[in-house]
């Protein structure tokens, strides 16, 4: 029987599930992984399957590619998912494996959604993916590095899935039109290519998703002289606003962060624009933008502009005051300036080396002349004694090392550096000035 057969009446399944593959020769993407001489086509044309994790986004292929393998490698196949599965249904799978190994069977356990399997769960699969019993493919939309435990995820290798392109998934759409057995073949319905690019634009990279629009945009077909024929205008009420979401937990949003963050890194204001309007448009929170903007406008501009962070703040106070349409515009106006702006790490450069310098001195005094002194004991007891108020000082600054504010025993450090970039030259050659004072004060000059 056909592995993907299910049902007498097919006809009522999803157009998806029709289509999917049944054979690796008629898979659409993931070349790098089933073009010739690629890991899974090896695997596929010497019948040895091992342990892997498939990780990508949904509608890439991952479920057909686990039912492809097994049936190459002529293993029975155990299909599971962690969203339903406990340790119980782990066991049961188990035992099944037990009972067909004097059948010199094999099995692979194809368990999907894997990310969402708790540590129990885990340790219950471990030892007989370890023993051979079974031979696991996790199927999984999210870091499989934060999700899975390091001994499962030794032991099986780890694939990387892409979203399909544009041209793939018009491939696959002109390939379910055409059809007769499985897809819609058998109506002959015209769709133009400026049609199928809008379908496959508003999928997303996700074939099945692709495909879904598709069978539901065929009952809106007109009738024409040949047969149907699928409008652009008919299609725009099937698609309607068709934003790409995400999940908020998952790596698409934190990815979108990154990229926002190192577009403005590299000075790409335009780059920039693209991924925070991704972001937004996938259901992102702007107000997240935003705080990213904030840290952005210390690590990566620093005293390069120091108009940077108060600008930050101005578009987080101004998008709660105008509400989220105008307010977006706000938060585009901040981040161009942060991109636009030049670019320094010395602020994060200084802290960073202040933190590992105070972690290996954790026990130094406050020098005395630095205490406020309260009470007349404190004042008995020197504190606040040689204190120098700088606004008393010619140039409003108290010159000479003994006067550096540093602990006593311990060695000065100079934790800012300044770039040459933007305000911080200007911050540089104060330093320079003042260590020149501080020179002249200390009879060097």
């Amino acid at each position: 029987m056909d592995l993907f057969e299910h049902s007498a009446n097919r006809e009522h399944e999803p157009l998806a599930h029709r289509m999917r593959p049944r054979s690796l020769d008629t898979f659409t993407g993931q070349t790098h992984l089933v073009g010739p001489g690629k890991p899974l086509r090896r695997m596929a044309d010497s019948g040895s399957v091992r342990s892997m994790i498939l990780w990508g986004p949904p509608g890439t292929g991952k479920t057909t590619l686990a039912e492809l393998l097994a049936t190459a490698s002529g293993a029975r196949l155990e299909r599971l998912s962690a969203v339903m599965a406990g340790v119980k249904e782990i066991r049961a799978a188990v035992e099944r494996a037990r009972s067909a190994t004097p059948e010199q069977r094999a099995t692979v356990l194809f368990l999907d959604e894997i990310h969402r399997l708790n540590k129990s769960q885990q340790d219950a699969l471990l030892p007989h993916v370890e023993s051979g019993l079974l031979t696991l493919i996790g199927a999984t939309t999210e870091n499989p590095s934060f999700e899975v435990n390091s001994a499962l995820l030794s032991r099986a290798r780890v694939y990387v899935l892409k979203n399909l392109g544009e041209a793939e998934l018009i491939g696959v759409l002109r390939q379910a039109l055409t059809d007769t057995r499985h897809g819609l073949g058998e109506r002959g319905i015209d769709a133009p290519d400026d049609v199928l690019t809008a379908i496959a634009r508003a999928a997303g990279g996700d074939a099945r998703r692709a495909l879904g629009l598709l069978e539901t945009a065929a009952d809106f077909t007109i009738d024409t002289d040949g047969g149907e024929t699928l409008t652009k205008a008919s299609l725009d009420d099937v698609l309607g606003h068709q934003a790409s979401r995400f999940d908020k937990q998952g790596d698409a949003y934190y990815d979108l962060l990154s990229a926002i963050h190192k577009s403005i890194r590299s000075s790409r204001p335009d780059a920039a624009l693209l991924y925070i309007a991704r972001f937004i448009d996938g259901g992102g929170d702007p107000l997240d933008v935003v705080r990213r903007l904030a840290a952005i406008a210390s690590e990566d501009v620093g005293n390069t502009d120091p108009r940077a962070l108060p600008l930050v703040m101005a578009a987080w106070d101004a998008y709660r005051r105008l509400g989220d349409y105008e307010g977006q515009r706000a938060i585009a106006h901040a981040a161009i300036h942060l991109a636009v702006a030049p670019k320094s790490n010395a602020i994060d450069r200084a802290w960073k080396a202040a933190q590992r310098f105070v972690r290996q001195q954790p026990d130094f005094d406050v020098p005395l002349y630095l205490r406020n002194a309260p009470t007349r004991l404190m004042d008995e007891l020197g504190y606040g004694k040689g204190y120098r108020y700088a606004h008393d000082e010619p140039y409003g600054y108290p010159a000479g090392r003994a006067h550096d504010c540093w602990p006593e025993g311990l060695e000065p450090q100079h934790f800012f550096e300044p770039t040459e970039h933007g305000q911080e030259k200007r911050f540089a050659e104060l330093q320079a000035w003042r260590r020149g004072l501080d020179d002249h004060a200390d009879g060097g000059g």
